[in-house]
Order: C-alpha cells, then sequence, then structure tokens
C-alpha cells in the first residue's frame, strides 16, 4: 500500500502545531510528526527522512532559519531538498522573501492564513527544487583573463554567467533573471557599456547594474549614476570591497522595498488605537462592505437577512433571496446534508455547527464554501440562527489536488496501488458480497515490455502505458474500477459480474491490446498482456487471497504461451509447487535486484598444457545469511520467465570482478535458454564489456544443448555476433539430447563440453565410455575443444587425459571458490604433482 506523506511540524506553540494539523488532518495524504524545540527535530532528521517540514520562527536556540541552512546542508538523513515551508508571527513581504531565498525555503506563509495551508502544500509538492543562496550575476567583460579573476572573487555569493560581447549580455538578459549585471564600462568601452545599460533599463527600470570605471572624473561617475546606473568601482580595485559593492547593489531593490513595507506596517500600528474607537460606530458600515456572507435564519430556515456580499459570491440580489430558504441555493447533493444541519440546530442538536457545501453560482457555477452556524435565543426564548458563509473554493481545489495525488497514477491516470487496496478491502466485506452477488478481479501484465523500455527507451515505454491506458477505459465499464499497479502490471475490480462475463470482459482487452498498433518514430509494433482472473463471492471474499488467486493465475496464463486469459481453479489452488515457486520466485527476483550474490568460481584443466585454461562462473545466492545454489532458485525463475535478471545480475558482476583480478585470465559464463535470444542480452553484454574495459577475449559464454537445439538458426546467428565481439562460446552438457552431431557444424562454437553423466560412469560402462570417446573425436574432427564434467577421481582424470580431452572440470582438480581464494588456490594446484603423473 501507497504510504502517507511524512510532515514534521516544528512549532514552539502547541496550540499553532494542532491548528496546523487540524488543518491538513482531513486530507488523509500526512503522517504526522510533531516535535516544539529544533534540536529534538534535529535529532530526528539525522536518524530518518521526512517528506515536507513545516516550521515556526522561534523554535529553540537554533531559529527557523538556521534550521533550514542544517536541511540544505545535506548532512541530515533527510534529502537536503526536502521541501520547507516557513511559518512566522510577524510577516513583512519582502523581507520574508528576501530572507528565504537566502535560506533556501520553499514557500513563506503568515500564521493568520493558515487555511491557505493545502494550497501552498500542493504547490510546493509539485515545483520545490534544489535551492541556492547564491544570486544570479551577469557578467560582460571581453578579457577571459578579466572575467576568469572576477568570477573566482565572487563565485560563493554569486552564480555567475560570463559574455563577452553586448549581443550575448542582451541574449542572457532576456533568456533569465539576474540579481545585478556587471560591466567594464572603462574608458575603452565606455560608448558600448552606455548602450547596454539603457537597452537593459528600458527592459527593467529596477534592474541593479555596477560598472567597472578607470578614471577619476567625477562628472563622468555622476553621469552614470544618472543614466540609472545602481553603484560603481575604479580599477584597480580590492577584491573584497567588489564583492562588498556587488552584494549591496543587488540587495537594494530588497532593502528599499522592505523597508517602505516595514514603515507601512509601523503606519498601520501608529493609526490602530483610532481605528479601535470608531469600531463601534463602523460597525454596519464593515457588515456591509464584509467580504464574507453575514446571514441570519428565522426558525424555518429561511433567510430574514443577508449582507451584500452575498451578491458577490452567489450572483443573486440581496432582495430576490429574503425570504427564501437557504437550501435553495445549493446544489441538489447538498441540500439534504444542509436542511439537516440546520434542524439538528434548532432541534436541540449542538449550538454551534459548521459544513460544506457547493453552491450553484448565478451564473451556473458552482462553488465551495463553508457555512457556520450559532443558534441564538432572545428574551423571549425565541431560536434564530445566524451564520457566516466563506468562499473556501480554492482551499477545497488544493485538497481535492493533494488527494488525486495520493489516489492516482501520475503517468497513467489511472487509480494507483493505494487506492486499489482500499476498495479491493472494501468489495471484500460480507456487505458487499451476498450470495447473490459475484464480483471479479483480472490482473494484468503485458508481454515483453522490458523489451520496449531497453530498445526504445523509457520515454516511448510511458507512451505505450498511456496508450494501454486508454485501451482499458474504452474497452471496460466506467462503473468497474482500472489500476496501475506498478510497471507494466494493472489490475481491474469488476463489480456485480460473475465469472463468464468478467472472462469475455477480459479476453476483449486481450483483443484490443493485440490488435493495437504502437508507433515509434518510423516503426510500428503490436504487443499483447497476459491476465489472471479470479472470483470474488460471499464464501471467497478475503482480500489477500483473491489477490493472490489472480497472481497464480496470471502466472499459469504466461507459462501457457502469454496472450491469453486464464481462471483460478481449485486445481491451481492444489498446485502447491506453483504457489510455493511463486512466493520464493518474488524473494529471488528482489535479492537479484540488489545484488544479493556470491559469484564461485572454479578452474576448468588443461590436459595437454598441464595448467589451468579459465575459469567457470557459479552463481550463489545470499538469502538469509545463507547461500541458495542454482537447483534451488533457477525453476522458480523459470516459472516467473524472469532468468534474463539472473543472467543480466551475473554478466555484470563477473565482468566488474574479471577487471579487479587479472588472476582470472578467462572465464565461462553459463546463460538461461530463455535470455540466449532476448533482444536485450547483446546490448547488455556490449555495454558491459565497455564499462569495465573487460578484453572479450577473456569471456566464453555457454549454453546448453537443448536450449542451442530448439531454435538451431537463431541460436547461430546469436553466437556469430559474440564471436564478432571476440567472445568465445561452448555448448554445455553436450550429449544428453543427442538428436545429431551434424548440428555441431552448424554452431561456430569453440568449446563443446561433454555432459557429467558420462564421465561420472565411463570407467564401469563401456557405453558412456564410447560416448565420451566419440564427442571428444567428433569436437576435434571439426576443430573445436572438448571439456569434460565430473571429474570427481584420479582416474577418471588420467583416462580423459589418456582419450586426448582437451579440458577437464570437477572436484579432484579443484572445488568452486570465493574470488579472494583464487590465487592462493592456483598456486596449490600447479603445485600438485598428482596432476603431472601417468
Amino acid at each position: 500500500m501507497v504510504e502517507q506523506l511524512k510532515l514534521l511540524i516544528l512549532n514552539a506553540s502547541r496550540a499553532e502545531r494542532l491548528t496546523i494539523r487540524a488543518t491538513l488532518e482531513s486530507l488523509n495524504v500526512f503522517a504526522f510528526i510533531e516535535v516544539q524545540d529544533s534540536q529534538q527535530a534535529l535529532k530526528l532528521l539525522k536518524q530518518q527522512p521526512v517528506d515536507i517540514i513545516i516550521t515556526g520562527l522561534n523554535v529553540g536556540k537554533i531559529d527557523g532559519w538556521r534550521f533550514s541552512r542544517m536541511i540544505r546542508s545535506g548532512l541530515l538523513k533527510t534529502p537536503k531538498n526536502t521541501p520547507i515551508l516557513l511559518i512566522p508571527p510577524i510577516y513583512c513581504e519582502r523581507i520574508a522573501e528576501t530572507t528565504a531565498r537566502s535560506y533556501g525555503i520553499d514557500a513563506v506563509l503568515p500564521f493568520e492564513q493558515q487555511d491557505m495551508l493545502p494550497q501552498v502544500l500542493a504547490n510546493v509538492l509539485s515545483t520545490h527544487l534544489e535551492k541556492s543562496s547564491r544570486l544570479n550575476l551577469l557578467l560582460l567583460e571581453p578579457l577571459q583573463d578579466k572575467a576568469n579573476d572576477i568570477s573566482a572573487q565572487l563565485k560563493l555569493n554569486f552564480a555567475i554567467t560570463h559574455t563577452t560581447t553586448s549581443k550575448e549580455a542582451l541574449n542572457a538578459y532576456y533568456q533569465q533573471k539576474f540579481a545585478i549585471v556587471l560591466l567594464d564600462a572603462t574608458a575603452a568601452r565606455a560608448e558600448t557599456s552606455s548602450v547596454l545599460v539603457e537597452e537593459i533599463l528600458q527592459h527593467n527600470p529596477k534592474q541593479a547594474i555596477v560598472t567597472i570605471i578607470d578614471n577619476d572624473d567625477a562628472n563622468y561617475a555622476e553621469q552614470l549614476l544618472l543614466s540609472g546606473v545602481t553603484d560603481f568601482i575604479r580599477a584597480p580595485y580590492d577584491p573584497s570591497f567588489l564583492n562588498k559593492v556587488c552584494d549591496h547593489a543587488a540587495r537594494r531593490e530588497d532593502f528599499m522595498v522592505s523597508y517602505a513595507e516595514f514603515a507601512n506596517k509601523v503606519e498601520q500600528l501608529s493609526v490602530s488605537e483610532v481605528k479601535y474607537k470608531e469600531l463601534f460606530s463602523a460597525h454596519q458600515r464593515i457588515l456591509l462592505h464584509l467580504n464574507t456572507v453575514v446571514l441570519e435564519l428565522d426558525q424555518l430556515g429561511k433567510i430574514r437577512f443577508i449582507n451584500p456580499a452575498w451578491e458577490t459570491l452567489s450572483g443573486h440580489g440581496v432582495k430576490p433571496t429574503l425570504q427564501k430558504p437557504l437550501t435553495a441555493f445549493c446544489i441538489n447533493e447538498c441540500q439534504e446534508k444542509l436542511q439537516n444541519t440546520i434542524c439538528d440546530i434548532l432541534g436541540g442538536g449542538e449550538n454551534q455547527q459548521q459544513v460544506e457545501i457547493k453552491l450553484q453560482h448565478k451564473n451556473g457555477t458552482q462553488i465551495w464554501v463553508e457555512c457556520r452556524f450559532q443558534l441564538i435565543k432572545n428574551s423571549r426564548n425565541t431560536a434564530t440562527i445566524t451564520a457566516t458563509i466563506d468562499n473556501i473554493h480554492e482551499r477545497k481545489q488544493a485538497e481535492l489536488q493533494l488527494r488525486h495525488l495520493a489516489h492516482h497514477d501520475p503517468l497513467t491516470g489511472l487509480h494507483n496501488r493505494y487506492y486499489f487496496d482500499q476498495q479491493l478491502n472494501r468489495i471484500c466485506q460480507p456487505k458487499h458480497t451476498f450470495d447473490d452477488i459475484e464480483h471479479a478481479i483480472i490482473y494484468i501484465d503485458l508481454d515483453h515490455f522490458k523489451i520496449i523500455n531497453d530498445s526504445k527507451g523509457h520515454h516511448q515505454g510511458d507512451i505505450v502505458l498511456k496508450e494501454v491506458a486508454q485501451l482499458f477505459k474504452d474497452n471496460i465499464g466506467d462503473e468497474h474500477l482500472v489500476c496501475r499497479i506498478g510497471g507494466d502490471e494493472f489490475a481491474v475490480i469488476l463489480t456485480n459480474m460473475n465469472l463468464l462475463e468478467a472472462h469475455l470482459v477480459a479476453e476483449g482487452v486481450c483483443i484490443a491490446i493485440e490488435q493495437h498498433t504502437f508507433k515509434s518514430e518510423d516503426q510500428v509494433y503490436t504487443i499483447s498482456c497476459s491476465i489472471g482472473l479470479a472470483q470474488i463471492t460471499s464464501k471467497n471474499c478475503d482480500p489477500n487471497e483473491c489477490l493472490k488467486q489472480a497472481d497464480i493465475a496470471l502466472y499459469i496464463a504466461k507459462n501457457l504461451g502469454r496472450n491469453l486469459v486464464h481462471c483460478y481453479s481449485k486445481e491451481d489452488s492444489q498446485n502447491k509447487t506453483l504457489q510455493t515457486g511463486l512466493e520464493w520466485g518474488h524473494e529471488i527476483r528482489q535479492a537479484l535486484q540488489q545484488d544479493n550474490i556470491e559469484l564461485h568460481y572454479q578452474p576448468i584443466w588443461d590436459f595437454k598444457q598441464s595448467k589451468v585454461a579459465y575459469f567457470e562462473v557459479l552463481l550463489r545466492l545470499k538469502l538469509n545469511d545463507k547461500l541458495v545454489y542454482p537447483n534451488q532458485f533457477i525453476p522458480s525463475l523459470e516459472m516467473l520467465n524472469d532468468t534474463f535478471l539472473m543472467d543480466q545480475c551475473v554478466i555484470r558482476n563477473t565482468l566488474a570482478c574479471v577487471e579487479k583480478h587479472p588472476e582470472l585470465n578467462q572465464v565461462a559464463i553459463n546463460l538461461s535458454a530463455q535470455s540466449f535470444l532476448d533482444e536485450r542480452l547483446l546490448p547488455l553484454i556490449e555495454s558491459s564489456l565497455e564499462k569495465y574495459q573487460v578484453s572479450p577475449t577473456r569471456i566464453i559464454f555457454e549454453i546448453t544443448e537443448s536450449a542451442s537445439i530448439n531454435n538451431l538458426k537463431a541460436t547461430r546467428k546469436m553466437i556469430e555476433k559474440l564471436n564478432s565481439l571476440g567472445c568465445h562460446f561452448s555448448i554445455d552438457d553436450f550429449g544428453t539430447g543427442f538428436s545429431t552431431f551434424n548440428y555441431l557444424k552448424q554452431l561456430p562454437a569453440q568449446h563443446v563440453k561433454i555432459d557429467g553423466s558420462f564421465v561420472r560412469d565411463m570407467l564401469n560402462d563401456p557405453i558412456d565410455l564410447a560416448l565420451v570417446k566419440a564427442i571428444n573425436d567428433i569436437s576435434r574432427s571439426l576443430d573445436k575443444r572438448s571439456v569434460a564434467e565430473y571429474v570427481e577421481n584420479k582416474d577418471i582424470f588420467f583416462a580423459l587425459k589418456e582419450i586426448g580431452v582437451d579440458y577437464g572440470q570437477g572436484y579432484f582438480i579443484a572445488r568452486p571458490m570465493a574470488v579472494e581464494k583464487v590465487k592462493t588456490e592456483l598456486e596449490n594446484i600447479l603445485k600438485n604433482k598428482v596432476f603431472y603423473q601417468q
């Protein structure tokens, strides 16, 4: 399930923390963490990350500004670009914005505007970027040496864009906002610089400009200032002085605006006492001009007083509104809710209540408003209701946007896994699954979608996913729930539908995907999908079990050939091998994705030269601190059709190891049958060889005889491509299929591995001995090297040597070992005199 966003609220005031939390809690998007001191917050953030931070200003010995600087330092567990929202107690707009920019704060919101919090958070979450306190500076300096000196002096405080001509400077200025423009206005460039200053100030009269001059003419300096230049500096100058002048000039506009705002605040405070004295006499006037709608309802719920703000809000005049019920002005869906609230207050319920409804504007649009009601009784105990109505449309839109983000996949617009799990749990509750009501769940996986991503790029993959999502919408009714679970997996809940109808819907989806053509530049291609179907009834209504059944059915559909629908049955539930394989397969896949593997290397002995010729790579998985061997996990991977992930992991890690260990002069890597003809294999090998700078001649690839003869033409083509790279190739387990020796002629492999089942008993079984000799003779006649497996004792070792087999592999020679032991074991093998005796 999708987790909620972790939101840290840092504020010394518990009341303010509760207010912030109450404003956001109804969104059901955030998991709240509250702290009252900045040191407590830093202690927490040293241990765990959060998704967004709301902080006050006076929050301990480390104030809100410096606390934000710590976040941006990147020294904590939380990312340095974590969105930060500052809520100060006193707010002067320009001062706050300028300081926030310097400290890398995303947004500033005064506490009295906390009702805007959802909208501000929505904007921050969708736009937050890496923050920098450096100001942008445009430098015009034709001489590169001078420009380098200036850049070195200013780089700590400014992000510098260097240009060498006035034309370049203007182009850069029109494309980006700069806090300051610094240009050379010495005597040699006085004319061109004055023209540039004039053009910049025509575009922005408030632009800060600093010029470098080289004379002591006061009239020239005065002329520059009159033309609009902010400041100047005489060459030669002190580097620190240049930095100081530029910093003051860049922030001059901020200082001036901030001063004006501060003066305005002071003026407001000075007249507040006079305004307070006039408050009572101005009450009626305020009411008439108030933006908030104020109204009074009689005991029948009809409007008997309303102020002019009503007309601005709703478009309806004041007089036509009087003596009508308030419910007449809201949309149909909200009328009952509003009427029940009013009746509850008048009938003795809570005296104060509030409700959010949609009003129907006179022009036909709908507006979200918040109504607050208060029961008032006069001296005769007659009850009336006073109410206020505020426009909350923007806030509500922000809430809806956040809820949409929490429940939808941003790429396809379909609902996401979090929402799917919620709805599956809801529909599986007993009240939704009566004896006569059935539902169904279908699990969809796009066939070979990874090939599109790897060959066409993720951008094209995203386009395909969007088109597929639209096909689902077109072929599945709006009353059913379509979700993207992740990657290329989708799930659909078909409500009030029996198994046969659900099967027809799933078949329709399969056909629609298969018949649709996807376009990529000048190419047109098609894909297919596999679908697993499970039923939800009163007897089968456990959400986890239903999802598991659909998952099992999906993988059976894949194993049956893909591009089809398989419906889960009791026989599937009895197939413990399949269920165990799927569960085990997911664990293995995760281990491979996280590189939780250990590669062992077994030496291959050269009988003729009496030395180790090369090594075979053998894969072990590390699960729960134990080594798991291939025979335990490969069947599960084959069931998931995910052996390419294994080969990808082995190739990548082997080449990285070969790069670091020269004693691994040549290594043999086994390739699975499923991934050998995968289009992604060759690009993976090429890119890995290039990345780790390993010579292709040091790599031998192996594939079993049975896998190679299934598609002889494609196998030959792949071997030729690998040979063209410089890699060698070996046919493994030769003799098990034994269809014909002739096919060896068609495969350009350099090595043939004699299956160990023949070698193991060749001294006791004359047929096995004859087969070993025959395979060796045929290999020699085809100019291929023979390799014998299962060399388990001294007698087999010397018998193979006498027959003329080229290479041997087995426990008598050496067991598989970790790479750290290869160098030492190699020396021991070469010292072993047994290998040289006849």
